[in-house]
């Protein structure tokens, strides 16, 4: 294999997995928000709040020189998912 290809690869290899853990701590921490809502009979879902996230995050991208859409796609997709699992908590 080409060198370079393959440092490449490593790399990406090793932000893949940063992204990963990154994932799993930020979902942690959800899980948490969630316990407490559903404790403090408070809704799963705070669209001002994921508004706010989303605004921030898309000048974040731009100041990146990544694709705000692309980032906000994600970001709502997190989101949706944070919203799933709070719903369920809520439910018992």
């Amino acid at each position: 294999m080409d060198e370079t290809l393959k440092r490449y690869r490593e790399s990406i290899d090793n932000i893949d997995a940063a992204l990963v853990f990154m994932l799993a701590e930020r979902f942690k921490i959800t899980q948490a928000v969630g316990e407490h809502k559903a404790t403090h009979d408070l809704p799963p879902a705070d669209p001002g709040r994921e508004e706010r996230q989303i605004t921030r995050l898309r000048q974040l991208a731009t100041d990146a020189n990544l694709d705000p859409d692309f980032t906000e796609k994600f970001l709502r997709f997190i989101i949706d998912e944070v919203i799933r699992h709070h719903e369920r908590l809520r439910e018992g």
